[in-house]
């Protein structure tokens, strides 16, 4: 039997476009213009500020006079932004944060367009020829959805803006570090390893973050160890300059560094300098249960002044069975009892962390270092907690 009807050819079945593609582009226009912007990171805050102040100069008055740790923190939360751009479930979270934060600041919607016009004309004016409509898209979407979030979550927070505390107490360690405890007029609800952003009556409008060393008690007391830096307005006026009576602002809880006591996994803590202060009140937390996965504890210092709160873990570590400190020096060879090199090889050489939790404290250089090197070392990333934020 023969036919004479025409044959169709049938087409391909059509692929379904989704918004997991529409992400997967607007991630990879994001990250391609902004590495055209890296080269001259240096000057994108300073065109930035001036950009925003040009926008809406009535938002001048909530910034300090000198821009410097501004710029700094600007940069920093932009590259980690874009770093994470691609991980919504480690970014939303620190865009909550961010938007309750901001709300010490007295940040209103209108501030939000003025960022987004200020941010997107300064990746514009430095991506030069990269700069397509399909990135500009990109931008303002990415930038929608942090917009969203941010004031979404401020909105969302009852309680205060910020807290006022008194220094009850200014201790000096040495010419460079300092141990002040602050008695806030409410209780401020943090969790033991967050950090608060604090701003001291000697620098107005110049914020800091710090972490307390303590786990949250009963009279609300915050202990916080602070090293003058280099450069860093406030950290070297609460060393040298703050006394007991001062009256302080405190920021909102901010961070994720935790102990899951649930997960069956041990944990490991690297900490560099003062960078301790949020694991001493984690250890703090964790020894008020019976129960607690093995923790070790690696810190770590230049010199033996460095370790000044050594003496305060080993007694934690005395009663506390599950937990071991290890400290290390990397320029003091003659002290004894103690292991010596960078923080980061004694901890990669001391054992396999595959398997931790790890918890990671100090300076920025610090941090990236010692996230590299337990990556390279096969701990999965999803299992390492630190918070981005800078010394001053």
């Amino acid at each position: 039997m023969t036919s004479n009807a025409v044959l169709t050819p049938v087409p391909p079945p059509r692929r379904e476009h989704s918004r997991a593609d529409d992400a997967s582009v607007r991630v990879r226009l994001i990250r391609e213009s902004f590495a055209a912007v890296e080269p001259r990171i240096e000057e994108v805050a300073r065109f930035f500020y001036g950009m925003l102040f040009s926008i809406a100069p009535a938002t001048r008055k909530l910034f300090p006079v000198n821009m410097e740790v501004q710029h700094s923190r600007f940069l920093r939360a932009l590259v980690h932004v874009v770093q994470m751009v691609d991980r919504p479930d480690d970014l939303v979270p620190f865009l909550r944060q961010l938007g309750r934060d901001h709300r010490k600041f007295g940040v209103l919607a209108t501030h939000y367009d003025a960022f987004g016009s200020a941010l997107i004309g300064t990746v514009k004016h430095f991506a030069g020829i990269v700069w397509t409509p399909s990135v500009e898209k990109a931008w303002t979407d990415a930038f929608g959805l942090i917009s969203k979030t941010m004031q979404e979550a401020a909105e969302a927070d009852q309680g205060p803006a910020s807290w006022t505390g008194q220094v009850v107490e200014h201790q000096r360690l040495s010419r460079d570090l300092a141990v002040v405890r602050v008695e806030p007029d409410q209780l401020v609800p943090y969790r033991a390893g967050q950090y608060v952003s604090i701003e001291i009556p000697q620098r107005p409008r110049l914020w800091r973050y710090l972490s307390p060393a303590n786990a949250p008690r009963s009279d609300g007391i915050l202990e916080f160890h602070v090293r003058a830096v280099r450069g860093g307005w406030v950290s070297q006026s609460i060393v040298g300059h703050s006394q007991v009576g001062d009256r302080w602002r405190i920021g909102s809880p901010m961070g994720g560094l935790s102990v899951d006591r649930g997960s069956g996994r041990n944990v490991l803590m690297i900490a560099g300098g003062t960078g301790v202060a949020p694991m001493r009140a984690v250890l703090e937390e964790l020894s008020r249960w019976g129960d607690n996965p093995d923790v070790q504890l690696f810190l770590g210092g230049r010199t033996r002044h460095d370790l000044y709160d050594l003496e305060t873990l080993r007694a934690m570590a005395a009663i506390n069975p599950w937990l071991s400190v290890v400290p290390v020096l990397e320029d003091d060879p003659a002290v004894g009892g103690i292991e010596h090199g960078t923080l980061v090889d004694v901890v990669t050489r001391s054992g396999d962390w595959s398997g931790h939790d790890v918890l990671v404290c100090g300076s920025p250089a610090m941090i990236r270092t010692t996230v590299s090197r337990m990556l390279m070392a096969g701990t999965p990333l999803g299992r390492i907690k630190y918070d981005p934020y800078t010394l001053d």
